[in-house]
């Protein structure tokens, strides 16, 4: 029997490819519209600072489908369509430029957008942010060998694009507010890790400074600092975070705190919207809080969820955070969420000055989260010391010779 539903996505990035896919693959033969508002089809991100920017990764690899995919799939996918508004009593949405879409079930996969700096000279021509395809592009053409580029935010994507840019002959120099990079993430001792691996890069850091300005005729050519430095600039990233895309569920009177409220089935306090990936606050059932993550593991997992709350079967989404990130010679996996203000130890296990380790973060002799750096195959073993709630022997868990998955029961 045909099912005459349609079902809504908002959102083409990696969330709601994933949700498209998923609703064919758990049978749903109704209308599945892919609603983008970049002219690309869906793409993942993380490429985007790593192997797209290094040149080691051909630009079509970042697909999360062929180009053929959603016509063979009967999926509407339209790119360059942005939804503007939801009336939810009419069960429709605005498209831009085109007519209202009814729809049965809406997923907001809307993603989050770069913070902007309020600075004198933002809107100078070399002054980039790093989200979309498009921003990469413009970014691997301007970094180029003897480029100078200032990196504004010693973040994940902040340090990753240094990394990048500096193996590809660039100068770096990157301005943090904060005394070390990732300091407010890691702490002291591992954001020392990351710093001690820049410089040996060559990247030139200024922690403890704000940018106060950025100057040019037209296009950016130095950025000034509050204590009077002057750094001469070709390229300035603004690399200072990101916020959910909250926009149309505030319109739509939906439940908003740093992002779209939703519950463990990933559905707001409308029963037929949901949300997934980046805009999507879940009331988390495994960690008992909020959380939203930005990350391309919980995209790829929360848009399916999604998708299947949508078709009405059990969803409880207690997926761990999770993310990666590499830099020169050293790769990282991290699992496991540490809330804001936590009380908590740091217990390392392995060689911390070689940068071959694992790093847990622990409270009342529970793991919160690992890191493991340089050392692989081991993030189911720290998921299940997270997810176990165990009390944790920290003389056990730093030691190399205990193996990971004797520590708990």
């Amino acid at each position: 029997m045909s099912d005459n539903r349609t079902f809504v996505i908002a959102g083409a990035g990696l969330a709601g490819a994933k949700a498209a896919e998923t609703l064919r693959d758990e049978g749903f033969t109704g209308r599945v519209v892919l609603l983008g508002d970049e002219p690309e089809r869906p793409y993942e991100r993380p490429p985007l600072s790593k192997g797209l920017l290094l040149g080691t990764a051909a630009e079509d690899s970042v697909h999360v489908h062929d180009a053929d995919w959603y016509a063979r799939r009967d999926v509407e996918l339209r790119s360059d369509c942005p939804v503007t508004a939801i009336d939810r009593a009419g069960h429709r949405v605005r498209v831009a430029g085109r007519e209202d879409l009814g729809y049965d079930k809406l997923l907001l996969a809307t993603g989050a957008r770069p913070r902007g700096l309020p600075l004198p000279g933002a809107g100078l021509d070399g002054v980039l942010h790093l989200r979309t395809l498009a921003d990469a592009r413009h970014l691997a053409k301007t970094v180029t060998g003897g480029a100078k580029l200032v990196v504004i935010g010693a973040g994940w994507i902040g340090l990753e694009v240094a990394a990048a840019a500096r193996t590809r002959g660039a100068e770096v120099t990157v301005v943090e507010t904060a005394r070390l990079p990732l300091h407010h993430v890691l702490g002291t001792t591992l954001a020392r890790t990351f710093t001690g691996l820049h410089l040996e890069h060559g990247v030139v850091f200024h922690f403890g400074a704000r940018t106060t300005e950025l100057r040019g005729t037209g296009r950016v050519s130095h950025v000034v600092l509050d204590d009077g430095t002057v750094l001469d600039a070709d390229a300035v990233l603004v690399a200072v975070g990101a916020e959910p895309n909250t926009a149309l569920a505030e319109q739509a009177s939906l439940r908003v705190d740093n992002g779209v409220l939703v519950d463990a089935a990933l559905r707001t306090d409308d029963p037929d919207i949901f949300a997934a990936g980046d805009v999507a606050n879940i009331d988390h059932p495994l960690l008992r809080s909020r959380v939203r993550v930005e990350h391309w593991d919980n995209a790829l997992h929360s848009g399916p969820a999604a998708a299947r709350a949508m078709l009405d079967r059990p969803v409880s989404y207690d997926r761990l955070p999770y993310f990666f990130t590499d830099q020169y010679d050293l790769g990282m996996e991290y699992a496991g969420w540490v809330p804001p203000g936590a009380d908590t130890g740091l217990v390392v296990r392995g060689d911390l000055e070689g940068r071959e380790f694992i790093a847990f973060w622990t409270s009342g002799g529970r793991v919160l989260a690992g890191m493991n750096v340089n050392v692989w195959d081991v993030t189911d073993q720290i998921q299940h010391l997270v997810r176990s709630r165990a009390t944790v022997d920290p003389a056990r868990l730093r030691d190399p010779g205990v193996p990971l998955g004797e520590l708990v029961p």
